[in-house]
């Protein structure tokens, strides 16, 4: 966790001193230096001392704002997070504004909108969602900024579907259908997030997340181009079996739109 600046930090209320607006700033200096590291040259190439000398500081310097290379990878990843759940909330917004509040245009907007930051950020992509970096893994187990930034992501897509079941539900799968130690996960499951959901919602739940995962995931990582120039048309398709999936209408577009 990054260290509290030392001294007063000001009452509840008040503006930030000079002193806080400075650190702040070079808080943020720090992790979008070492952003960009982690962007260009991956893992293995960050280090305290690489981010100082691109700073022009010095390595015991940063030790006054992130404890650690793990601390500080750990809110790069948090901030990541949390960039992606914006522009995800934010495209959810729009969607709303433009069709009354229609739940298929957010769904689909939210949908959309993940696979174009993928596409975009394909680098920050792997290290939210690929491989766990094995030397990151124990540090950061338990973070709660990180799971507080992650949890805010998924609330982006679980907020959509507990609300479209809440006012439209569709049939699921009953409990005698699911296999029982699949039962007894989804049971955790819903138990951790407070959710009033039957079962098999839950499970539809999470087999969209599967489905819209997997097929981003191949595409970010190119496992596609085996087959596929353009994955578009495919996520198109993927996107009409999802809403199929909880009763929303949505169609593929028309070819060559």
């Amino acid at each position: 966790m990054a260290q509290l600046a030392s001294g007063h930090a000001g009452q509840p209320g008040e503006a930030p001193s000079r002193r806080d607006r400075v650190r702040a700033a070079t808080t943020d200096e720090i992790k979008l230096t070492a952003r960009r590291i982690l962007v260009a040259d991956g893992p293995d190439a960050l280090s305290l001392r690489a981010i100082a000398r691109e700073m022009g500081m010095t390595a015991p310097a940063l030790y006054r704002y992130f404890g650690s290379r793990e601390d500080l990878i750990g809110h790069v990843i948090a901030d990541i997070f949390t960039e992606i759940a914006g522009d995800i909330q934010a495209a959810i917004g729009r969607a709303a504004a433009t069709s009354g509040g229609d739940m298929t245009h957010k769904l689909v907007a939210a949908c959309h909108e993940f696979r174009r930051w993928s596409l975009d950020h394909r680098p920050e992509f792997g290290l939210l969602f690929g491989s766990p970096l094995p030397d990151l893994e124990a540090a950061l187990d338990g973070d709660d900024v990180i799971a507080a930034c992650a949890m805010k992501f998924a609330s982006t897509f679980f907020t959509l579907f507990l609300d479209l079941w809440q006012h439209h539900p569709f049939p699921v799968r009953p409990d005698s259908e699911i296999d029982q130690g699949l039962r007894d996960q989804l049971a955790r499951y819903r138990d951790s997030l407070g959710a009033e959901l039957p079962l098999g919602a839950v499970f539809t739940f999470l087999w969209c997340w599967v489905r819209l995962y997997g097929m981003v995931s191949l595409e970010v990582f190119g496992h596609l181009h085996f087959a596929l120039d353009d994955a578009a048309p495919m996520f198109e398709y993927t996107l009409s079996e999802l809403a199929a999936m909880v009763g929303l209408p949505y169609l593929p577009p028309a070819p060559g739109a």
